[in-house]
């Protein structure tokens, strides 16, 4: 039986009928050339494709649900946890947001590719031909984390050719590594950017860094129980190199400035944020919402347009809450704990952005929020202390303030004189409700509100010395893991640790789980550290452990089989999309993603 027909992305980006927006940009450019060919138009004006490879990565680079479900830190609550992704049974080739992020990768790699053909051999280009590389390389590195082996294209579509077989995951990495590698040593970049968004030096090692660290443990390492998170390593050669790549990249730099600052919206583009995609409202002329991106409103409860726009997915799994420990300042610097009340959405959730702060001593409080350390005493001198700003009533949103513990929550609610009225709820039913914890603040964008153009950072100093502690460590190397470790550690203002057993998880550990190891040590420092910041499901995936956290923490999975498809396969990867699958010539069904392959696939159909 024939199926559906569609033009596969790779093949057709370029060629007037793509599936992403860059169909669109052809055909506005395509009719200001005057009825010229393309290559005429753009042998001209080849700086047009090099500034949509850069729009482009706006397209893929801020999908919570691909980057950040399916995995331990993040649930979905109020009806929301339907989807597909933190349920690996229900993810299936025909997902949409798969599909989305499949295609916008090719779509910034096939820009890059047309740069580059249409400035092959011309003066004065050196520089912007090694930033069109680089953006190819960072495209590939999002497809081979979350797809595997792909289809690896260096030359520019024009065509609606369809034939591009997949390469080795293993040649994949090597030529990306290898053309990081030229550009690095025939550097034409600054050394280091934090204003642009364009790539520096500094940013080109940082992306090596990683690249050989993923290489490490895909090629290298080999999975041997995977319900318990065991893997064998044949070879430590990549992860030496992760590891130095890495020191490169950091340069030496310490973590100086606090957490919190750091993630300040007047702070962007500071010197921890090696390469970031740029966003400016000013610049825009389409409507806010079309253009802007969702970090602010992505990770949280269900708040009211006059506090916070954040739907119920991403909300803190219960080993969420218990992560970070007493004292460490990532918690108040990720989380929003306090929710003003006022009649804009200035003098509600952004007042502490924009009251002056003698003015916030004396704000009406709608919500509060105590971390689980907090205990009912101090809760209640606080509430006590903040009284006459604690919102009063039974209004439709009951819970004004609550300690968040499992397994239950302490709520508290008051009365028309202040006084406070003690409840207890179960964690699941809290979770239900409308004000089901705090909100991730890392994003706020005061001046825009709803509309959020906060830059998205992808490359990142501070991970950067988790990924120097996390190769140091596959590399045997002790010494350089705690170096890193610690390094971030007290920056966060905690304890540093020189051997496992200092570490103490405050949260509860299913003794299906096994022993806490050095790799979970620095899981959990990754999770701390890089909080909401899309990178979670490929952390567990590099390191083995996706089916051994999913099962422990992941409310919608109880059982390895619930992450197995119907080919008996777990779903370490995302599924190839099946528009890209069934029309690319070039591959057939076996080249579809374990745990996503079918029995009754029925034949390609090929024109």
């Amino acid at each position: 039986m024939k199926k559906t027909l569609y033009i596969t992305a790779i093949a057709a980006l370029l060629a007037g009928t793509a599936l992403t927006s860059c169909s669109d940009f052809l055909e506005a450019d395509n009719k200001s050339a005057g009825g010229t060919t393309s290559d005429e138009f753009f042998g001209s004006k080849a700086d047009a494709m090099l500034t949509s490879a850069y729009v482009s990565l706006k397209n893929f680079n801020n999908q919570a649900d691909i980057t950040d479900q399916g995995t331990d830190l993040y649930m979905n609550t109020r009806g929301q946890d339907a989807g597909a992704f933190n349920q690996y049974s229900s993810l299936d080739p025909e997902n949409g947001v798969v599909k989305t992020y499949y295609v916008s990768c090719y779509g910034t790699v096939n820009y890059a590719n047309g740069f580059l053909y249409y400035t092959e051999g011309k003066d004065g280009y050196e520089a912007k031909r090694q930033e069109a590389r680089f953006l190819r390389d960072y495209a590939y590195y999002c497809l081979t984390q979350q797809f595997g082996s792909v289809p690896y294209i260096t030359t520019y579509i024009q065509s609606a050719e369809r034939n591009y077989p997949k390469m080795a995951l293993a040649d994949i990495y090597k030529n990306v590594a290898d053309d990081l590698l030229d550009v690095y040593n025939n550097c034409k970049l600054p050394d280091t950017d934090y204003t642009s968004g364009r790539p520096s030096k500094e940013a080109v090692a940082a992306l090596l860094a990683k690249i050989y660290l993923a290489w490490g443990w895909d090629i290298d390492t080999q999975v041997t129980d995977a319900a318990n998170g065991k893997y064998t390593v044949a070879s430590k050669e990549h992860f030496a190199q992760a590891a130095q790549w890495a020191e490169t990249a950091i340069g030496g730099k310490a973590l100086t400035q606090p957490f919190a600052t750091k993630w300040a919206p007047t702070n962007e583009n500071n010197d921890e944020f090696m390469w970031s995609i740029q966003y400016d409202a000013e610049s825009i002329e389409s409507s806010l919402d079309k253009e802007c991106n969702a970090q602010s409103s992505t990770y949280g409860g269900y708040y009211s347009t006059n506090q916070k726009g954040c739907d119920s997915k991403n909300q803190q799994t219960e080993k969420s809450m218990y992560l970070f420990e007493k004292g460490d300042t990532r918690y108040e610097g990720t989380f929003m704990t306090t929710f003003y009340q006022g009649n804009s959405m200035d003098d509600a959730y952004f007042a502490p952005y924009t009251v002056a702060a003698e003015k916030l001593a004396t704000h009406p409080i709608n919500l509060k929020f105590f971390p689980y350390w907090t205990t009912e005493a101090e809760a209640t001198a606080w509430l006590a202390e903040h009284k006459a700003q604690m919102a009063k009533g039974d209004g439709p949103n009951v819970v004004k303030a609550a300690i968040l513990t499992s397994p239950n929550v302490t709520k508290f609610t008051f009365s028309a004189d202040g006084t406070a009225k003690k409840t207890t709820e179960s964690l699941s039913s809290f979770n239900a409700s409308t004000d089901n914890g705090v909100c991730v603040r890392k994003f706020d964008d005061p001046v825009n509100k709803s509309y959020c153009y906060r830059d998205i950072v992808i490359l990142n100093r501070s991970e950067l010395y988790l990924v120097a502690a996390e190769a140091n460590l596959m590399n045997d190397n002790l010494t350089g893991f705690w170096k890193y470790i610690n390094a971030v550690r007290t920056r966060a203002g905690v304890k540093t640790l020189n051997a496992l057993s200092e570490y103490e998880p405050m949260y509860t550990v299913p003794s299906t789980f096994g022993d806490i190891t050095l790799l979970d040590l620095l899981l959990d420092e990754r999770a701390r550290e890089c909080y909401a910041e899309k990178t979670r499901f490929v952390d567990l995936r590099r390191t083995k452990q996706l089916v051994r956290y999913n099962v422990a923490f992941n409310s919608s999975v109880s059982s390895v089989a619930n992450m197995t498809g119907v080919d008996g396969e777990i779903k370490w990867l995302r599924p190839i999309p099946s528009a890209e699958l069934n029309n690319n010539t070039g591959m057939t069904s076996a080249d579809q993603n374990a745990g996503y392959r079918t029995s009754s696939s029925e034949e390609k159909v090929s024109e």
